[in-house]
């Protein structure tokens, strides 16, 4: 299937490694302009390196005026994004309990705020072409929240009510707004989050991913390429009548926590 996004101008945050990077790769295998942004020069100038047309992007999400210098760099090497893709690094694990206001703060600047920023600086041009795509990669804690991931749950389902609230606000401009819901795909992050659990519980690391697999109905840690694959989508033309969503690519854990 021709997605239909041949030329367009794709920004993808932390695209560096794990998601993002499988988005980007999805995006550019469809024949997007791909702008890879993350914190990291040499790792992001490797992957678009590695891509048919793409410009690599350092910018320290966590930074001020991050949103601006993002729009300012895809704009110097593409134009203006049509397409937008939310990502970033998540909060260290912890429990609710031991959240304090400052940790809630931190867990929203670093999953809404720039985020929000952005969105509302690339909304203009898609508005004023009739066209767009907002995704924002989110994770099963939106809709079931995770144990031992209380900062994270608490600030993406910030932003899922955001985007949502926005969804039905641009939906007439032609721009959708969503949300891909990962489980428990084989990153580097979710590689280190069983390591976290294993040392908790004084287990082996081979046995807690074990356990976690037997919860998926697939009976599988999904791979990198079938999450970018699913974003490519909801990102194209394809999805026209796709906003406001909340999609799970997750193997059918949900169903089970």
């Amino acid at each position: 299937m021709d997605l239909g996004i041949q030329g367009r101008t794709a920004l993808v945050l932390a695209a560096t490694g794990g998601l993002g990077e499988a988005v980007a790769r999805a995006l550019a295998d469809e024949g997007a302009h791909v702008v890879v942004a993350g914190r990291d020069a040499e790792k992001a100038e490797k992957v678009a390196a590695d891509l048919p047309s793409a410009r690599a992007l350092a910018v320290d999400l966590t930074a001020p005026g991050a949103a601006a210098r993002l729009l300012d760099g895809a704009r110097e090497a593409f134009g203006d994004p049509d397409i937008v893709v939310l990502n970033g690094p998540g909060p260290h694990p912890g429990a609710a309990a031991d959240m304090d206001a400052a940790a809630a703060t931190a867990a929203t600047d670093l999953l809404l705020a720039t985020h929000v920023d952005l969105v509302h600086r690339a909304l203009g041009p898609m508005r004023r072409r009739g066209w767009g795509r907002v995704l924002a990669v989110g994770s099963s804690g939106v809709e079931a929240p995770l144990p031992m991931l209380a900062a994270s749950n608490v600030g993406r389902a910030a932003l899922a009510a955001y985007l949502k609230t926005l969804a039905a606000e641009v939906a007439v401009d032609g721009i959708t707004v969503n949300m891909l819901l990962p489980g428990r795909i084989a990153t580097d992050r979710v590689a280190a989050l069983d390591a976290a659990a294993a040392e908790r519980q004084g287990n082996d690391v081979a046995l807690v991913r074990a356990a976690s697999e037997a919860r998926i109905p697939t009976g599988r840690y999904g791979a990198p390429e079938e999450f970018g694959a699913a974003a490519a989508f909801l990102c194209s033309a394809r999805a026209s009548y796709l906003t406001g969503g909340l999609v799970r690519c997750d193997g059918g854990l949900l169903a089970n926590l």
